[in-house]
């Protein structure tokens, strides 16, 4: 398999594992704004994030917003909910807000730490690519490697029998060079004994 076609069934997997869930948050989402409806607390984007456990961007992407704006509207029609008194919305308000400062913080705070952490993943993952060689180019080199290394067997084993070819003429000189002598010396000694 291809550098390329791993990378693509990579992406493939991570962009299917974010839609399953990103659905599953959408489906928690819902059930929580269905059991606030059902027992009549109030409903505000922040309690229904808080109930489903996301993040409040979540509550007003579309598909989500617009069943919390109908809850709210058959609340306020059904008269669900107590109005609140003036001074009591101002402190709900002031600590919902409150309460949403920290959520957010807190929310932002987590997703950087992941961001971070995907990043790094990121880098370390095209890090690898980039210093992993090329299969193809590995399995072409190893060949003209394996080529080579026989050749040079090849040339060695001939001059292995080159060498020794020659050693055994040498020692085949060697022999007549001495039967030579020999022959030389005993003419000689005789043309010295000769009167």
């Amino acid at each position: 398999m291809s550098i390329t076609t791993a990378n693509q069934v990579r992406a493939a997997a991570l962009k299917a594992a974010r839609t399953k869930d990103s659905e599953l948050k959408r489906r928690r989402t819902l059930a929580a704004l269905e059991a606030l409806e059902a027992s009549a607390e109030s409903i505000t984007f922040t309690a229904v994030a808080k109930a489903a456990g996301v993040s409040t961007w979540l509550v007003y992407a579309e598909g989500i917003r617009e069943h919390i704006d109908a809850a709210r509207h058959r609340q306020a029609h059904h008269g669900a909910a107590p109005a609140p008194t003036p001074s009591a919305q101002r402190t709900t308000t002031s600590d919902s807000l409150r309460t949403d400062l920290a959520i957010a913080q807190e929310q932002i705070k987590t997703l950087r730490a992941e961001r971070d952490k995907l990043q790094q993943r990121l880098r370390l993952q095209l890090g690898a690519e980039l210093e992993a060689p090329d299969r193809a180019h590995l399995t072409a080199r190893v060949a003209d490697l394996e080529a080579i290394n026989r050749q040079l067997v090849a040339e060695r084993d001939a001059r292995t029998i080159e060498a020794d070819t020659a050693r055994s003429r040498v020692g085949e000189l060697e022999d007549d060079l001495s039967a030579a002598r020999e022959s030389l010396r005993r003419v000689i000694k005789i043309q010295n004994r000769a009167p």
